[in-house]
This record gives structure tokens, C-alpha cells and sequence, in this order.
């Protein structure tokens, strides 16, 4: 029953162990532990484990070794494992064990433990860091210095290190090869004709004009200033891109959305739960405050709950991350990109934080980066992930004080590094709209009867596509989280003709 491991640091698993038997609270505090049954290697541990896992869930505040007994009983196999290894004495002398005071240590030594089972499972070796063979005095006293004065994270980091040098060394040299011009090109025209160079629409009318939707391998940075609703577009998209049906204020009914499409939408600062009551709201077109509040009426209810039934069948997963590095930004894509099929990516935003600059610190060893720096490697890097993994990113920013003085936005507004518009395929800056705005605009919406437009996207950057340098003015109900575009115009205000783009997708290709 019991499984020897090389990387297994016994005193720790049973320091953890004890102090979990005498202190079952400390499964409650999930901000600050994490466990699972691999953090042990011994069997008989692990049913202890287990059992007093089980029991605490039961809501058990002290645990006895009779309580342990009566949860077994009704399980022979293990009960028999647990008698033959003398659990009730065992137990006894478990309580004894405990000491509150070092747990912190020992349970972050029992962690890396298990961090380094996990590598040496997968094949990859770590004997460079951890080295079980004999060792001379000195030897070992080093390699346990290390092991204690390095992180969890600092031991991912290092390995995952030398697997992406190891990947720059002997496959970023493929990728240099030069191609003649010529090459696969009467393939590629014929491709373009089965499948032009577009992409599963973005939400709403016209944008898709412009975007030639959301294609893939590409890279959009939607910025804007605070509270004008750049999250909200960003939930808006995602959830659009994943749900097949929404609700449709003109024909007051559900209506088709297209196809399924898997996506993903990190969040930076919004708890889970304001990204699903936002979810819901654009799906229904029932304001956020009217769920929030849990005020609507009966026909409102129904479509609440059909929102729900639509986004628990819709391919969306939501990601938090409060505080990021760059590597925690690349490993939640790549996983959602194996584990879940992920092809659209919504990362609600390119901002500094105190990992990231913690992790540039380590790698340019105590060198001091501006945040332009930091922000446009995390630019290059979000562009790498798109050509590797062959997604789609949707991406934004803060701007700077400059926008308001200004009645064209492009790169130079956006806070903290400009240059990240060097790595983007399509760069809009979105601002309310002004009072000159609307006085310039005056004449347009009397001549077609429009309605004054409350937000505006200037357009600064589109790769391969022919609309840049424009305006597009827009009606935004962040209520319901929608925007619709209503007409574009160049940065005088003059009208310029634009037919919305109705992008079909072949759910068989």
C-alpha cells in the first residue's frame, strides 16, 4: 500500500498531517492552504488524510480516532489498512506531533515536495535542484538551503526555464528558415476562396466591417479610460463568442447567435460573480442593477433563467487572476487551450502588477525595467502565444490624462507604453463622446434621424484591414452591457459609407 518516492520529506508530511488531525479548521482557510491527497506518499497517511478531510466536510470541528473508525467501517478495505498499521495509537501520538507554530513551514516544504513528484513523474529531471543520491555534508546543506529559501513558484519558474531555453535552442531555429515567395501561394489564394481572411464576428453591427471579425493568430487592443466600459465590451465579446443564442431587443425573443465557439475571459480585478451577473445581463438585455437587486418581472425572470441555461451550455470558462506574472498569464491560456479547447482569449487588462515586476526583477538579476518595458514584453508575448497556439486575443488598457485634450485618439494616449501597439493587428481607443462631438455631429443625425451616439471607437491600427484612421460612433447601453455602432466617419467628422459585414460561420470547418 504504501508508495516510496525519491522526492519525500516524511517529517514534513506528518507535521502537515498532525496539524490538519488536532486543527481540522485549517481546510477552511483556502486563501492560505491548499491540499490534496498527493502531498503524501505513504497510503496509510493518505486514508488518514482522507478521512479527515471527509469528516471536517461533514462539518466535524474536533476530530477523534473513534470519529475516524465510524467513517471507515463502512469501507472494510481500508478499514483493515488503517487497523493493521495500529491507526488508534497511531492517532494518539499523531495529536502529540502537532505544533501550530511551524505549520507555515512544513507545509510549504510538503508542497514543494509534491511540486517535485509531480516533475519526476512527467520525466523531467530535477536532480540539477534536488538531488536524493548521497551527497557530502556540504553538498546537502546547500541543497537544503535552497530548497528553503526558494518559493513554489520560484521552483516552477526555474524549471519551466530550462524547458523554454531548451525550446528556443533547438526549435526556434526552425522557424528562422527563409521560404521562397512562391511557395504554397496558389494553395493559399484557392484557401482564401473557400475561407476568406475572416474571423467568428465580434458583437454588434459594422465593427466586423472593420475587425474582419476575430481572426485567428491576431491580437486587438480595445483601450479606454476608466469606467467607459471597457470591461463591459470585453464580457460582451467573450460571451458572444460562446453562447449560440441571445436575446433580441427588436424581435423581443431569443434568436440564433451562430456557433459555439470555446473562449476565455481573464479577469484582473472583477470577482467571478461580477463577470456572470455582467454574462447574464448582455445574454437577457435585462439591466445589471435589476438582477442585482433580484427586481423584475415575471417575463423578465424567464429570460434570466433561459440566460443561465444558454451560458451553462456555452464553452466559457473564467479565469481570475488578482495578481499576475507573465508566466501565470501564458500558463492559464496554455492550459485553457489543452484542457478546454479554448480559441478565443478575453484578458480584461495589460497592466504592471507587483508579480510581474517581481519575476522581470529576478530574470534581468535586480535590474530595474520602466513600465513601458514590462508592458510591451507582455504585449510580445501575448502576440507570441497567438501565432504558437493559433488563438485569438482580445486585449485592453488604460489611458492616459492626454485623451481628453484630444479630438483623435491613436497610440499616443494609451497609459504607460505606446509601444504595445507595435505587437497589435487592431488598435481602437474608445471615449465617451464630447460636447464638441456632438456639435459636429449635429447635421448627420438631423439629416438620417439617428440618435446622438454616447461613445465613439477611433480605429488607430488594422492590420489587412482597409478601415483606419476612422471614428465609429456608437450607442452603448452598459446597462446590458451592448454597444451598437450606427455610422463611421473620418476624423473630420465627414460620413464615409460602411456595409455591416454578416459573418456566417461553417460549424462543420
Amino acid at each position: 500500500m504504501t508508495k516510496t518516492s525519491k522526492y519525500t520529506d516524511r517529517k514534513s508530511a506528518l507535521q502537515v498531517l498532525a496539524s490538519l488531525y488536532k486543527y481540522p479548521h485549517l481546510f477552511d482557510q483556502t486563501d492560505k492552504y491548499y491540499f490534496t491527497t498527493a502531498d503524501f506518499t505513504d497510503g496509510f497517511h493518505k486514508i488518514i488524510f482522507n478521512s479527515v478531510h471527509a469528516l471536517r466536510t461533514q462539518g466535524l470541528n474536533e476530530i477523534d480516532p473513534i470519529d475516524i473508525e465510524n467513517y471507515l467501517s463502512s469501507r472494510p478495505g481500508v478499514q483493515k489498512i488503517f487497523n493493521d498499521n495500529k491507526g488508534f495509537e497511531f492517532l494518539e501520538a499523531l495529536k502529540e506531533f502537532s505544533d501550530l507554530n511551524s505549520f507555515n513551514y512544513y507545509f510549504n516544504r510538503l508542497k514543494k515536495f509534491t511540486l517535485l513528484r509531480a516533475f519526476d513523474n512527467y520525466g523531467i529531471d530535477i536532480s540539477w535542484f534536488y538531488n536524493t543520491d548521497s551527497l557530502t555534508v556540504n553538498d546537502l546543506q546547500e541543497q537544503e538551503d535552497r530548497l528553503d529559501n526558494s518559493t513554489i513558484d520560484d521552483i516552477a519558474n526555474l524549471v519551466n526555464q530550462r524547458i523554454e531555453d531548451i525550446k528556443l535552442e533547438y526549435l526556434g531555429k526552425v522557424a528562422s528558415e527563409a521560404r521562397h515567395a512562391g511557395d504554397g501561394l496558389a494553395d493559399l489564394i484557392e484557401s482564401l476562396k473557400q475561407s476568406p481572411e475572416i474571423g467568428v464576428p465580434l458583437y454588434g453591427p459594422l465593427i466586423n466591417t472593420i475587425s474582419r471579425g476575430a481572426r485567428l493568430k491576431k491580437f486587438y487592443l480595445r483601450s479606454a479610460p476608466t469606467g467607459a466600459g471597457k470591461t463591459r465590451m470585453m464580457i460582451a465579446d467573450a460571451v458572444n463568442f460562446a453562447a449560440n443564442q441571445i436575446y433580441d431587443t427588436y424581435e423581443c425573443s431569443w434568436v440564433s447567435n451562430g456557433t459555439s465557439e470555446p473562449a476565455l475571459f481573464i479577469t484582473t480585478e472583477l470577482e467571478i460573480d461580477e463577470v456572470q451577473t455582467m454574462a447574464l445581463a448582455f445574454l437577457s438585455a435585462i439591466p445589471e442593477d435589476n438582477i442585482l437587486n433580484g427586481e423584475y418581472s415575471p417575463e423578465e425572470e424567464d429570460r434570466i433563467k433561459k440566460a443561465i441555461e444558454v451560458l451553462s451550455n456555452s464553452p466559457l470558462w473564467i479565469e481570475h487572476l488578482p495578481d499576475f506574472s507573465l508566466r501565470d498569464i501564458e500558463s492559464v491560456i496554455r492550459r485553457n487551450v489543452r484542457d478546454n479547447g479554448v480559441k478565443y482569449v478575453c484578458f480584461d487588462y495589460i497592466h504592471t502588477s507587483l508579480k510581474i515586476l517581481e519575476e522581470i526583477t529576478q530574470r534581468t538579476s535586480g535590474m530595474k525595467l520602466r513600465e513601458d518595458n514590462i508592458l510591451f514584453m507582455l504585449a510580445i508575448r501575448i502576440k507570441d502565444l497567438c501565432n504558437e497556439l493559433g488563438i485569438f486575443v482580445m486585449s485592453g488598457t488604460q489611458l492616459n490624462a492626454d485623451w481628453e485634450d484630444r479630438t483623435t485618439s491613436n497610440q499616443n494616449v494609451l497609459r504607460g507604453a505606446k509601444a504595445i501597439a507595435d505587437k497589435i493587428d487592431l488598435g481602437i481607443i474608445t471615449v465617451p463622446v464630447n460636447e464638441s462631438d456632438k456639435e459636429a455631429l449635429q447635421p448627420i443625425i438631423a439629416a438620417a434621424c439617428l440618435p446622438m451616439p454616447n461613445l465613439v471607437h477611433h480605429v488607430y491600427k488594422n492590420r489587412r484591414g482597409k478601415f483606419k484612421s476612422v471614428k465609429l460612433w456608437c450607442a452603448a447601453d452598459f446597462s446590458i452591457c451592448r454597444v451598437r455602432a450606427l455610422f463611421m466617419t473620418d476624423d473630420n467628422y465627414k460620413i464615409i459609407e460602411i456595409q455591416d459585414l454578416d459573418i456566417v460561420v461553417d460549424a462543420n470547418n
